[in-house]
């Protein structure tokens, strides 16, 4: 893993917080835990939401007990990020993912996709700049002005 730029840890940490304080009681955010997709493909995003039990010593989490993944872009995971993951995601049928762009003035733009049933692949959901709010996975509302701050 490469080291990350200080803007990428702080929209990480930032969104992992607030998301976490927004989730119901039976649902967790965590960053930098794996979803193990199948036997060769175990990937890590930035943050996770799940429905899952609270243990201290997992490492990682099946599609099914995954309602949200978000990555936050990288000049070395963009292509991985707008590329494989989307699609390995879908296929694997989890409902959300989020790409998380920096743009002017280390601003926070967040591209939302929701998950096709039909056709096992995200549809854009929105770009959100500003505020970020979202009635699903859970009512979600975040002020992204402050997530690089």
């Amino acid at each position: 893993m490469t080291p990350q730029r200080s803007w990428h840890s702080r929209v990480v940490s930032r969104l992992t917080s607030a998301l976490d304080g927004l989730a119901p009681e039976d649902v967790l955010a965590e960053s930098w835990m794996s979803v193990t997709l199948d036997e060769r493909n175990r990937l890590e995003p930035d943050v996770l939401v799940s429905r899952a039990a609270v243990d201290p010593d997992r490492t990682g989490y099946v599609p099914t007990e995954v309602l949200l993944v978000v990555e936050v872009v990288s000049p070395e995971s963009e292509c991985r990020d707008r590329g494989v993951k989307v699609r390995k995601y879908a296929e694997a049928g989890i409902p959300h993912y989020w790409i998380v762009e920096e743009e002017e003035e280390s601003r926070a733009a967040v591209h939302v996709y929701e998950l096709d049933q039909v056709t096992s692949s995200y549809a854009p959901a929105g770009i959100f700049r500003g505020v970020l709010e979202r009635p699903v996975p859970f009512p979600i509302f975040i002020d992204l002005s402050r997530a690089a701050d």
